[in-house]
């Protein structure tokens, strides 16, 4: 992507260039992103500013936990209605529960990561990975070697070898330890999206790809009580509307890229939404 020094698609990911530039910062210019990055953050705000939230701000992030985690859920094949996430105890039976049970961990593991992401991403990875995946054996919590078959039917793209994989993972977290000026949105839609085109364990990788996001918008300040679940949106956007924003990404093209921040973009927006939802209810004494 030769209009901002970082290709999505390219061997290395992104990465710094040779004259130190950051390339997420670059991102920012891409037509559209600026716009995104003001309307995400006007939807927060509103949250943030709703009454609710001065008294009851615990009540609103365990409730975003709880709906975060069914919407990524969702997208990995195990869309359950909301008062059945609530009810259930068990989520050790088929592959849906487990999945649910799964988004559930990794959704409470987010919060106890924070201080680590910034220091040592590749582990706060792999510690998601064995809270998502504890049943796979000795092939948790460590990125996949050449080889091994990786169980994510709903993303059908292709999967870089290996050693790209590994490379771009070591890239990539250059990026999160260095930091940068790029907006959060610009983050978190990068960490995403490179965890959904690499792929780099043998399974759940679209749950800790999820996480992730999540644990970007946390650090990042913008939403630091974690009240405006993207996971939420991405549901509400719809498996299709995703798995074509993520296409784009992967393209490595600033059309392609620009549309896949945009679309994060909306998913947190529409997280904001059924957050501050949740806050009128609240006050209305219906929740």
């Amino acid at each position: 992507m030769s209009t901002t020094g970082a290709t999505a698609d390219s061997p290395q990911g992104p990465r710094k260039s040779s004259a130190g530039a950051d390339p997420l910062a670059a991102l920012g210019s891409l037509p559209g992103v600026a716009e995104s990055v003001e309307s995400v953050r006007k939807a927060v705000d509103r949250v943030y500013g709703h009454r609710v939230m001065r008294r009851r701000s615990n009540e609103i992030t365990s409730e975003a936990a709880l709906r975060g985690a069914r919407g990524s859920a969702a997208l990995a094949g195990a869309d359950w209605a909301l008062e059945e996430v609530r009810r259930r105890s068990d989520f050790s039976g088929d592959d849906e529960a487990r999945a649910m049970g799964a988004a559930l961990r990794l959704t409470a593991e987010a919060g106890q990561l924070l201080s680590i992401w910034r220091q040592s991403p590749l582990r706060v990875l792999a510690r998601l990975h064995l809270v998502a995946a504890a049943d796979k054996g000795e092939q948790v919590g460590r990125p996949r070697q050449e080889g091994e078959p990786v169980d994510e039917p709903l993303v059908g793209l292709s999967l870089p070898s290996a050693a790209e994989t590994h490379g771009r993972l070591e890239g990539l977290a250059d990026l999160v330890i260095a930091g940068g000026s790029a907006p959060a949105l610009v983050t978190a839609a990068v960490v995403h999206g490179e965890l959904l085109a690499l792929r780099p364990f043998v399974s759940h990788n679209g749950l800790v790809a999820r996480a992730a996001e999540r644990i970007v918008l946390i650090g990042s300040g913008l939403d630091p009580k974690s009240v405006c679940p993207a996971e939420v949106g991405h549901a509400e956007l719809g498996r299709e509307a995703y798995l074509a924003a993520l296409e784009g990404y992967v393209s490595g093209t600033p059309e392609g890229v620009a549309a896949w921040i945009a679309h994060c973009g909306r998913a947190i927006e529409l997280g904001a939404r059924e957050s501050t939802a949740v806050c009128e209810a609240l006050q209305r004494g219906a929740a």
